[in-house]
């Protein structure tokens, strides 16, 4: 269960727990960016410094976030950074770079780690170990809102009632996960609309699969058991509710009901069946994650394992950035503030090697979860067989990682050469559009790079103009314009990182020459844009044209690698934009087109569509049926009218 600080001002989320009016100090710095400059700044902030526990902050002279550190003692810890010949390399560019500093005092140096995690998460800054994976994690939500609980997939922020099981590894741990749930305990799965609007057992009932309480085929106090039954199962304590589907299958056989004894039986092979798929035993360690790192070639891996309730519930590797010259125990411990900054702690955490600060990160998180939080390094027994078994995970899943990266750069290169540009791309971003007869107009953005797709920088374009149905130019003007306007905006010096090193489009010679002139417009003429079209045989792989600017024209080996990788970048685009698309269609074919009329709410909309059947009906009605129609006064009459109606 995650619950909110706000009623706590001494936990992260209160409002007054860290005032940065009342405990921050800025001083600005000048001078060109060198090392004497920086440590100039840093000793003028050092004359202020309390010798309280802290967060800092370095910026550079535009003020962007360098790097956020945390101190038991500000003034001890700042004063640090001017003794430069100590300092790593990476910390004395840090320190050429620094031209302002801003610090934050806390009560607690518990409070300053929990302080440091958040600023790290909200700036991303260049110095600090990255998270770079930080989506967020799917989890089991069983409701608790509703006379007959629903147990659902749930993501993001944790504002519905009930209790959330996780986190799981992937969506699909997930949907194997609620599955089993379904078989095993018939729970609903259906929305609160479609339950109260069912007059009979929907499919899943018919293939035990729901318990089907929309229709009264089970009582409260009955479904009530099941919901106790998959809280049980969700915590680990299966064995009860094994003896209990045993005990009742037993029962109903010497009735000879032995259709009700079927059912018991499938519903414990399905229990079964999910305590023997586990990949990872953990009997005994109830709730606890576990993790192991590993590098190689200046490259690290973190593998991490969720244990709930002694089941596991997935696991995944993490390769954060910005790990270059940062000892291991570090950067797994700013790993671990990052990753619970968004994910509720367990009450156990089992790593692979001692961290210089276990007691304080414990500290930390017991704060965050409001109960103690244990951080441990197994030396033997089953639980360091499951932290050999994470560090083997990790092993495997870097030189996955650097094999492929091999590979991919080999191909980058390789791409340079073939389009002629100055160096290796490291951002790609890949254009596509989507529609029906001009309906429902979409585009689409993807992005690849040395590490592959990376989906965090996916766009989606609506596309808002009066463009003419069928126009392929016109959508893909908008979309483009829209992007750069907001590059130039965002990013106009081009240091972010943000702006496309090649730009490839679906289409010929008209579409490359068409997205060449929007560049020009946009006073864009320095990305290099290649189009990809399918050739003279469209139904052939491998038979792609490549179109360059100046009217160059270039094919590939069917065989050639470059040419499988640009044929999947194509191939992603066009997955996002169609999908983007249903997406869009499917919300216009559920929206009424009365959602649209002003001052129409739910209640209006429902006696309307009581009274006159469809939206179409009401919008074909006469001014004299409109004001017949019950909770409809004349003046709102009026104003249904004359919106479907603006000339009469």
């Amino acid at each position: 269960m995650d619950r909110t600080p706000a009623g706590r001002p001494d936990l992260p989320g209160s409002g007054d727990r860290f005032n940065e009016e009342r405990a921050t100090y800025a001083l600005r710095g000048d001078g060109a960016p060198d090392l004497e400059a920086g440590v100039k700044a840093i000793r003028n902030v050092l004359k202020t410094l309390p010798a309280r526990p802290g967060v800092y902050r370095m910026l550079d002279a535009r003020g962007d976030v360098l790097y956020v550190g945390k101190a038991r003692v500000l003034k001890n810890r700042v004063t640090n950074y001017t003794q430069v010949a100590k300092l790593p390399k990476r910390l004395q560019r840090m320190v050429a770079q620094t031209r302002d500093m801003t610090i934050v005092t806390t009560r607690t140096e518990a409070e300053a780690l929990l302080l440091e995690a958040q600023l790290i998460k909200r700036f991303r800054p260049a110095f600090n170990v990255l998270l770079r994976d930080d989506k967020s994690f799917p989890f089991i939500l069983l409701r608790e809102d509703h006379p007959f609980p629903q147990v659902r997939k749930h993501r993001g922020a944790r504002r519905a009632k009930g209790q959330y099981f996780g986190p799981f590894a992937s969506a699909g741990s997930v949907t194997s996960t609620l599955n089993a749930l379904q078989k095993l305990f018939l729970l609903r799965s259906c929305s609160d609309s479609f339950f109260s609007n069912r007059t009979r057992p929907c499919l899943l009932y018919q293939i035990r699969r729901c318990s089907a309480p929309c229709v009264g085929r089970i009582s409260d106090a009955d479904y009530a058991d099941l919901v106790d039954d998959a809280k049980q199962f969700l915590a680990g304590k299966s064995t009860g509710v094994q003896a209990r589907l045993g005990k009742q299958m037993a029962e109903a056989a010497e009735k000879r009901d032995f259709e009700l004894a079927a059912v018991y039986r499938d519903r414990l092979r399905a229990l079964t069946y999910v305590q023997g798929s586990q990949t990872v035993h953990a009997e005994g360690l109830g709730d606890g994650d576990i993790f192991a790192l590993a590098s190689k070639a200046g490259q690290i891996c973190i593998q991490a394992f969720f244990i709930r309730g002694g089941q596991n519930w997935g696991h995944r590797s993490f390769f954060p950035a910005h790990t270059a010259d940062v000892p291991e125990d570090e950067v797994l411990a700013g790993f671990l503030m990052q990753f619970y900054e968004e994910v509720p702690p367990p009450k156990r955490i089992l790593v692979d090697r001692r961290l210089g600060e276990s007691e304080l990160i414990a500290e930390a998180l017991s704060e965050r979860a409001e109960r103690k939080v244990e951080i441990s390094q197994p030396q033997r027994g089953d639980r360091r067989k499951l932290i050999d078994q994470a560090r083997r995970n990790a092993e495997e899943a870097l030189d996955r990682r650097m094999a492929e990266s091999t590979t991919q750069g080999k191909l980058l290169q390789e791409m340079a050469e073939v389009f002629e540009l100055p160096e290796p791309p490291q951002r790609i971003e890949v254009y596509d559009n989507s529609h029906i007869m001009g309906t429902n107009a979409t585009g689409a953005m993807i992005v690849a790079g040395p590490e592959g797709f990376r989906k965090n920088a996916y766009r989606k374009f609506n596309i808002k103009s009066g463009v003419t149905p069928g126009d392929d130019f016109g959508m893909m003007r908008e979309v483009l314009e829209r992007r750069f306007a907001r590059l130039e905006k965002e990013d106009p010096d081009r240091s972010g990182g943000e702006w496309p090193d090649l730009l490839l489009i679906d289409g010929g010679k008209g579409q490359l020459n068409a997205v060449l002139e929007i560049m020009e417009e946009q006073g864009v003429s320095d990305v290099p844009v290649v189009g990809v079209a399918k050739g003279p045989h469209h139904g052939r792989e491998g038979r792609e044209v490549f179109h360059l600017p100046g009217g160059r024209e270039l094919t590939l080996p069917v065989n050639s690698p470059l040419l499988f990788l640009i044929q999947r970048l194509r191939d992603e685009a066009h997955r996002f934009a169609i999908g983007t698309h249903r997406q869009k269609r499917a919300k216009s074919l559920t929206t009424s087109t009365l959602n649209e009329v002003p001052g129409i709410g739910p209640n209006r909309k429902r006696a309307l569509l009581m009274h006159f059947g469809t939206a179409r009906a009401v919008k074909s009605a006469a001014l004299d049926d409109l004001e017949r129609a019950p909770g409809i006064s004349k003046a709102m009459a009026r104003q249904i009218y004359d919106y479907f109606h603006p000339r009469g």
